[in-house]
């Protein structure tokens, strides 16, 4: 009776203690209904340093994962790759070579060049300055220039030991212009700084994921361990700091899934990528959608364990299995014996055994995953095989399985009953990020008609319906019933201007672009445009700073840097105009405006013959170029 007795008293202190935390937490905070401390949003995070003071057994083995290894400094040592002469890469569709390689065994650069009748024309270095990927699978790189990241067009392949282009450069080559924003950098790395302003300048790089992505803030967690307040959490939770395997099983999946739910991501209104903290639900600040296809099943893309695992009998048939069930965060995978994770499955199939032989089984090693878990390709990562987290007995693969690939529609992963406006925002971002198809837009209309939001809720996704439909005239109806005093955003007041500017109102173009500018002052797309305008309202000295603003942040702005020459030229300087014109096709030798400023300065100085090669040039990249051919058509008629 006594021993009853005890259990129920711990039993009433367990529960009395929770209702007394989320109580105190609702008073602070309406959204936050959890015992964990460390989740008011005043809690600073720590670092993994100071984690490292007290849990070096665990940051040992942690630092070996691949989440420990996930983004390095651009150095030998932490590079997979093989180097030498063999390391060149031809992109096919735009006739570029790369050419990777180590200055001094110490620095890393890429060479991108272009051969012509077996002269070089086109050269253009530049230095790597971080490593992306643990080498499990790739290492892609990123370069730095001032603070603003950009993806490099070059990724190894560890599992072929290859080089190739980066994943979608083959398809799109950007060249050194994809800017990395906070939705990548904060899955593949610890949170830096991002400098207030900008979408892809950062500050203060950590170099790898640590301990607080998954535990949340550490400052409490310190403060009182520091304190001498230890709690035996063999007996109970220590709610100072969250461990994962104490959260109900749809908040531990959501720390998973804040990275290996690949799709397209889009935060919920005034929240950001960093502000998802463990222990709290991941559609409070992300919603993540899939496209879903026929053939959806058989192709996926890499880093979707997650939804594959949540589509088989073994998770939809029992409340335990989460990725934990195989995984041990602080283990690398590399180094885990397969025993571990085929005891897993014999956890839960004691009285199951398996259909095949045993000498077929022992010719694998007795691996269930091999058959239930097999390696896969990716239709968005080459070169790659990764575990299949659907568990299923596997048919062979067919031909005759993939012959027909139509458009299911766009799936939430992150919520069961979703607004309509909720899938209105995911079409909006599919067709921004992975499909610009007319039938993207024609699904986020129809969610549009349905939504029953709010007007000041409705209003930007108006805004970026009409935007993408190019309906410039719509936008321009909605922005006359748009109080003054009512706050746009940066972007929705971007999508106005541009309707403006196409509508060549450049007054009230500079005025909505002035105030995209004004919320992020950083973000160099926003301030080019700005300079446009400025240069159709002839406001030359204008532009000019601006342009010049532009290149003291980013030095390599192929678009800035021609549009200054124009100032210049547009001012009389023409000779000054010319270099920077030079300075913009030395940057991007297939840029169709640069060239054909070019031309016309070559026209003016006489100089037919390499005008009009420049012009053949712009003809050759883009033969519906409207400058080139009339450039060229006056040429042909002697000038007139």
């Amino acid at each position: 009776m006594r021993f009853r007795l005890k259990h129920i008293y711990i039993l009433f202190f367990f529960i009395l203690t929770i209702w007394l935390f989320s109580f105190c937490n609702n008073n602070t905070n309406d959204t936050l209904t959890t015992p964990y401390l460390n989740l008011e949003d005043n809690v600073q995070y720590v670092g993994m340093a100071t984690c490292r003071s007290c849990h070096n057994n665990v940051y040992e083995t942690f630092i070996q994962t691949g989440m420990g290894q996930s983004f390095r400094h651009a150095v030998r040592e932490k590079s997979d790759a093989q180097f030498g002469d063999h390391a060149v890469i031809y992109d096919t569709l735009n006739n570029l070579y790369y050419y990777p390689f180590l200055k001094n065994d110490t620095t890393f650069y890429v060479l991108e060049y272009r051969l012509e009748n077996d002269d070089t024309t086109h050269k253009r270095l530049e230095k790597v300055d971080y490593i992306v990927g643990s080498g499990q699978h790739t290492n892609s790189h990123i370069i730095d220039i001032n603070g603003y990241v950009y993806q490099a067009p070059v990724t190894w392949y560890t599992q072929e030991k290859r080089w190739d282009l980066a994943p979608g450069f083959r398809e799109n080559n950007s060249r050194f212009d994809r800017w990395l924003t906070e939705e990548c950098i904060t899955c593949h790395n610890h949170f830096p700084k991002q400098i207030k302003g900008s979408l892809n300048k950062f500050s203060d790089m950590p170099t790898g994921i640590e301990c607080e992505r998954c535990h949340g803030p550490g400052e409490i967690h310190v403060k009182e361990k520091l304190a001498g307040n230890i709690v035996d959490t063999s007996l109970s939770i220590d709610y100072t700091i969250v461990n994962p395997r104490d959260l109900p099983r749809d908040l531990q999946m959501d720390i998973c899934q804040r990275c290996h739910l690949q799709g397209v991501a889009v935060t919920e209104p005034g929240k950001t990528f960093f502000d998802f903290k463990p222990g709290t639900k991941l559609n409070e600040t992300i919603n993540v959608f899939l496209p879903r296809f026929t053939d959806s099943h058989d192709k996926f893309i890499m880093a979707s364990q997650a939804d594959r695992l949540r589509l088989s009998k073994c998770f939809k048939n029992t409340e335990e299995l989460t990725c934990l069930t195989c995984h041990h965060p602080h283990h690398s995978v590399e180094v885990t014996p397969k025993k571990q994770f085929n005891q897993a499955c014999k956890n839960c199939h004691l009285q199951k055994t398996c259909s095949l032989a045993i000498s077929e089984r022992e010719e694998n090693g007795d691996d269930c995953a091999s058959c239930h878990m097999p390696k896969s390709g990716s239709i968005d990562i080459p070169h790659i095989r990764i575990t299949d987290h659907f568990i299923s007995v596997h048919e062979p693969k067919t031909a005759d399985r993939f012959q027909k690939k139509s458009f299911l529609g766009i799936e939430i992963l992150t919520k069961d009953d979703p607004t309509p406006l909720d899938m209105a925002r995911g079409y909006l971002a599919m067709h921004d990020k992975y499909l610009a198809a007319p039938v993207m837009l024609d699904s986020a209309w129809h969610y549009l008609q349905l939504s029953q939001a709010q007007s000041d809720q409705l209003l930007p996704v108006q805004i970026h319906y009409y935007f993408l439909r190019q309906d410039f005239d719509k936008l321009i109806e909605i922005s006359v019933n748009i109080a003054d005093n009512q706050p746009l955003g940066a972007w929705s007041s971007y999508r106005i201007g541009e309707a403006f500017f196409q509508n060549g109102d450049y007054e009230n173009a500079f005025t909505y672009f002035n105030s995209a500018v004004n919320e992020l002052p950083l973000h160099l797309d926003f301030l080019e445009k700005k300079g446009i305008v400025l240069i159709s309202l002839k406001k030359l000295e204008e532009a000019k700073k601006l342009f010049e603003e532009v290149l003291s942040e980013n030095s390599k702005r192929p678009i800035s840097l021609c549009n200054l020459g124009f100032v210049y030229v547009l001012s009389g300087n023409i000779k000054e105009g010319e270099k920077w014109y030079d300075k913009a096709i030395a940057l991007d030798p297939d840029y169709e405006q640069a060239l054909v400023n070019k031309a016309a300065i070559l026209l003016l100085k006489k100089k037919k013959k390499e005008a009009k090669e420049l012009l053949e040039r712009v003809l050759r990249i883009n033969p519906e170029n409207q400058q080139a051919i009339i450039g060229m058509g006056r040429m042909m008629n002697g000038g007139r």
